[in-house]
């Protein structure tokens, strides 16, 4: 036990000096002064725009038994200006748990994350963000759900969708156990960013127009949910039958991909097939009338 601690403090030691001097002082808003002999930032300099000891810096870069608080954590990485892979690195060499998310920064899908949810020909796929908003989606899965794009963006969203349309929960086979485990997952993910008012603004809107979601939400039921099996019933294709699965990016975001696989009963694969032939046909028939 002694040699892994041991070691933990080297890496986090060494960790703090790579990210030391890869900063030059104009980055954390210090005078360049003379030339310098190494690169970077001097412990000093790093030290103060921290707000603790040059001594104590020091040791905590020479791998010393001493343990920083997440709250000199969270300066450390703010000083050295960490990104997010980086900033978990950090709490994770120190031992510490990662940190309660606070109001993130707006969510962009990449254009590599859009190529490969466009590149699922016959499996509906969503990008999810942290509030479950789906922030992108493929046409198989606009043919199965229905298009996000047509909705207001405060809609745009599993949760709302699983609440608060109608249409859309009546879709579902065994809806009350899908909705339950849906809510279960969405709370595990709501207690992350309390500082967050796009949470608390969902949940009102959601306790106000559904009487589920008042009665199920106060039980404060938790589950993860990853993976498993739906049914839908679609409105003109009938019954559709996937597995679904939830893979996260490892990119430092808090969003998912979740990918619908057509299973072969009920037809699915065909009836899929049919309904993007159908798509496209009324595209082509739109295209030619303007």
């Amino acid at each position: 036990m002694g040699d892994v601690l041991e070691a933990r403090r080297r890496e986090f030691g060494a960790f703090l000096r790579s990210r030391r001097e890869k900063l030059t002082p104009a980055e954390i808003g210090l005078p360049s002064g003379a030339r310098r002999r190494t690169p970077g930032l001097r412990r000093e300099e790093v030290a103060i725009a921290t707000g603790i000891g040059t001594t104590w810096y020091t040791w905590l870069e020479q791998g010393r038994d001493v343990k920083p608080s997440a709250e000199v954590l969270e300066r450390l990485a703010d000083t050295l200006k960490l990104s997010i892979p980086e900033k978990r690195h950090l709490y994770i060499i120190a031992g510490r748990p990662l940190p309660t998310c606070t109001v993130p920064v707006r969510e962009a899908v990449s254009p590599r994350l859009l190529r490969l949810i466009d590149g699922f020909h016959l499996q509906p796929a969503q990008i999810i963000g942290r509030r479950w908003d789906v922030l992108a989606w493929n046409s198989a899965a606009t043919a199965v759900f229905g298009d996000y794009g047509a909705l207001p963006a405060a809609e745009r969203n599993v949760v709302y969708q699983t609440f608060l349309n109608p249409e859309r929960s009546q879709r579902m086979e065994d809806w009350e156990d899908i909705a339950r485990l849906v809510l279960g997952h969405f709370r595990m993910d709501s207690a992350r960013y309390f500082d967050d008012p796009g949470f608390a603004g969902l949940i009102e809107t959601l306790n106000v127009g559904s009487p589920a979601f008042r009665e199920w939400w106060p039980k404060r039921d938790v589950v993860r949910l990853l993976s498993g099996t739906k049914h839908f019933h679609h409105p003109t294709a009938g019954r559709l039958s996937f597995e679904y699965t939830s893979l996260s990016p490892d990119d430092g975001s808090d969003m998912r991909i979740l990918v619908y696989q057509p299973l072969d009963e009920d037809d699915t694969v065909g009836k899929l097939g049919d309904l993007l032939q159908d798509m496209a046909t009324r595209r082509e028939l739109a295209a030619t009338d303007a």
